[in-house]
Parts: structure tokens; C-alpha cells; sequence
């Protein structure tokens, strides 16, 4: 983590999928990569995955025939303290939008 920069972090979470992701993993649980909901072919939601964790935002464990996800929610604290807070807050506000 210490060679992740803000910048690199920044530009995988600029795309609307990724984010998604993110969005999915903040809540501190393993996820499957399939189980995450994205309206994607099965090679770009590979490739959304490989950028995030290039990025250092994830980390993903092999069991048996699955890709099981998590978001390195630690260390992207220590790092980049209050980024993940925003993130899960914009989802807030967002709903919050789109129903006034």
C-alpha cells in the first residue's frame, strides 16, 4: 500500500462499475466476484476487477472454483483516511436524490 498513490486510487474509482464495486464491498464482507450486480460482460467485469486491484483497493482469494473479494478496508484507512467514509456517504446522498 505504500506505493498506491491518491491518484492512481482516484482513477479506479472514476469509473461508474468500479465504484460500484466498492460500493458493494464497503460494507466489510467477502463477496464472490458474481455475486456483485453489474450489467457488464463476464471480460469487462474481469477487467474492472484486475483495475482495482492493481489499484490496491482490493484483494481477492481463490476458494475452490471462486474469486471471493474483499476491500482492503485497513489499509486503504491508514492510508487514505476518510475515503472510504465518502464513498459510503455519497451512496447515501445519492439515494437520497433520486427519491426526492
Amino acid at each position: 500500500m505504500r506505493d498506491v498513490t491518491l491518484a492512481t486510487v482516484l482513477q479506479a474509482l472514476s469509473d461508474p462499475c468500479r465504484l460500484s464495486i466498492v460500493r458493494a464491498l464497503a460494507h466489510g464482507e467477502e463477496l464472490a466476484c458474481h455475486e456483485i450486480a453489474l450489467d457488464v460482460s463476464k471480460a469487462t467485469r474481469s477487467h474492472h476487477f484486475d483495475v482495482l486491484r492493481e489499484a490496491g483497493l482490493i484483494f481477492t482469494r481463490i476458494e475452490g472454483t471462486k474469486c471471493m473479494t474483499s476491500l482492503r478496508t485497513a489499509e486503504l484507512d491508514k492510508r487514505f483516511p476518510g475515503l472510504l467514509d465518502l464513498i459510503r456517504s455519497e451512496k447515501k446522498q445519492s439515494s437520497a436524490l433520486v427519491r426526492s
